[in-house]
This record gives C-alpha cells, sequence and structure tokens, in this order.
C-alpha cells in the first residue's frame, strides 16, 4: 500500500526525474544527511540525484510546502529546524483529531479497521531492522487508517495533511529514543483491542500516553522553549 500524498496545494513534480529527486532529498532529510538548518545547493543535488536542475527545483518546492524546508530569496533551500514547540503542536493536532475519530470508532461500535490490524507485522519488521524511516512511515498510515475508520472525510483529509510533518518527527523520535519501540508496539496492539472492545475511555487514555513527550527528543528539539 502506498504512502499517501497529503491533500495540500504542492506543486506537482511532472517528471519520473522530479519524483526520483523528490524522494531521494526527502529520504535524505529524514536520515539526518542534511543537518537542520543546513543549506542545501541545487548544483550539488543534481550531480548526486544524477538529473538536471529542473527536476530538482520541482522537487525543493514540493518539499517547501511540505514543509522539509525553507526556500530563501538568494540563500536558496535550508533545511528546516523543528522546534520543541512545533512538535508539541503537531501532537496536539493529532490528540484532537485521533481522540476524535476514536470515540466515534467506539460509539458506533465499528471495531478496530482492518488497514491498521494489517500494519503491525510490517511495522515490527522495520522495528527489527531499525528502519527508522519506514516505521515511521507505517506509523502514519496505521493512525491514518484508524481517523479514516471514523468516516469523516474531511478530518481524515485534514490528518493526511500532517504525514510529512508527522514522519519526520516519527523518524527522528525512533533515532533518538530506540528503546520506545516495544512501549509503541504494545500501545498499538492496546488501541486495537480497545477499539474491539468499544472502550472510548480507556482508547482516550491509551492514545494520550502513546503521544506524551519524549524527553530525548524534547531536549534533542530544544526543550527549553516556551509551550
Amino acid at each position: 500500500m502506498p504512502v499517501p500524498t497529503p491533500p495540500i496545494a504542492a506543486r506537482p513534480v511532472r517528471t519520473s526525474a522530479g519524483q526520483r529527486a523528490y524522494e531521494w532529498i526527502r529520504d535524505a532529510i529524514l536520515r539526518g544527511d542534511f543537518a537542520e538548518g543546513e543549506f542545501i545547493d541545487e548544483v550539488a543535488l543534481s550531480e548526486r540525484v544524477n538529473t538536471s536542475r529542473t527536476p530538482v527545483r520541482e522537487a525543493l518546492q514540493r518539499l517547501q510546502v511540505e514543509r522539509y524546508i525553507d526556500l530563501l530569496p538568494r540563500r536558496g533551500a535550508q533545511v528546516r529546524v523543528v522546534t520543541a514547540t512545533e512538535m508539541r503542536e503537531i501532537y496536539q493536532a493529532r490528540i484532537l483529531l485521533e481522540s476524535d475519530a476514536l470515540r466515534g470508532i467506539c460509539l458506533r461500535h465499528a471495531g478496530a479497521p482492518d488497514a491498521a490490524v494489517a500494519l503491525i507485522a510490517e511495522m515490527e519488521q522495520a522495528g527489527e531492522a531499525q528502519d527508522w524511516n519506514t516505521f515511521a512511515q507505517l506509523d502514519h498510515r496505521f493512525h491514518a487508517a484508524i481517523v479514516r475508520h471514523h468516516g469523516n472525510a474531511v478530518i481524515a483529509d485534514l490528518y493526511d495533511a500532517l504525514q510529512p510533518r508527522q514522519v519526520r518527527l516519527g523518524t527522528r523520535t525512533m533515532m533518538e529514543a530506540p528503546g520506545r519501540l516495544s512501549t509503541i508496539e504494545s500501545e498499538h496492539q492496546q488501541l486495537i483491542a480497545a477499539m474491539r472492545a468499544a472502550d472510548a475511555d480507556t482508547c482516550v487514555s491509551v492514545l494520550l500516553t502513546h503521544l506524551r513527550e519524549v524527553p530525548e527528543l524534547v531536549s534533542a528539539f530544544g526543550g527549553n522553549q516556551p509551550r
């Protein structure tokens, strides 16, 4: 199942070369090959991706919309610095959207979505391989399947718009705190069980625990910033 493209007004990448450049730069940022705040040069990127500058430029425009980079006049592309404040705001947005979905699912006795259940094994494999980028993308798909199971297409689209930042944050979380893997897997199983039991209070309680702040990540993003 492909990772859903966020329904936001990104300029489309029209060529296979542009898509290749987009994926290469995005994955390099997620892996930490480019440090936060680092400027990345179009010419150097063209050489590394083995394409012309036009597809690279298309890719950078899309990455700016998805908030991986900032394009600064006369300075070029700079990898965005994710702050502790932004991390908290992402968590807050997820809590609002996911808790509403979980309560709606339990109210309808809709059970756990098959799409989420099917991802459990894939996530375990990615976790065992310490492929944190893949793990974070699967994690987004797991939670997006829950939100979409609620049946509100508008809320599901709003949630999908968080995908680029959620994946970047998830990748960084696992790189900084890989010991959380077993906890995350356990909490996913608890969410599945609580949805099957139509226990809304337990669903939301597990979600709040699941999205609590990770001290290692708060420190990495500058935890002394105000809430």
